[in-house]
């Protein structure tokens, strides 16, 4: 029962990959309003594991296997300026979290 765990685990996780991917429209600070997570931390968490794994697998490396291309290309293609609105509610979730 493990292994078919794991192996449904993998292929959520490579649709979750695939929708973001898809849906460049949606930015960064808007999966962290709502979601309280994003892209990155979605990269961090892979090379998190990589590393406990001890596999060799850096940032960069999994920022690209998140956004599916370099992250420096990711941005100068889809990366939009956060408007005042959603810098405001990124500092309110933030407030409230370090209320809780």
């Amino acid at each position: 029962m493990q292994d078919k765990t794991v192996e449904l685990e993998a292929a959520a996780f490579r649709q979750l990959l695939a929708h973001l991917q898809q849906h460049t429209e949606v930015q960064n600070i808007e999966l962290m309003i709502l979601a309280d997570f994003c892209r990155n931390c979605l990269a961090k968490w892979y090379a998190a594991a990589a590393v406990d794994r001890g596999m060799d697998v850096n940032y960069e490396q999994a920022r690209e296997i998140i956004y599916g291309m370099p992250y420096s290309e990711w941005k100068d293609r889809y990366q939009t300026e956060a408007t005042a609105e959603q810098l405001a509610a990124y500092d309110a979730k933030l407030k409230l979290k370090s209320q809780s």
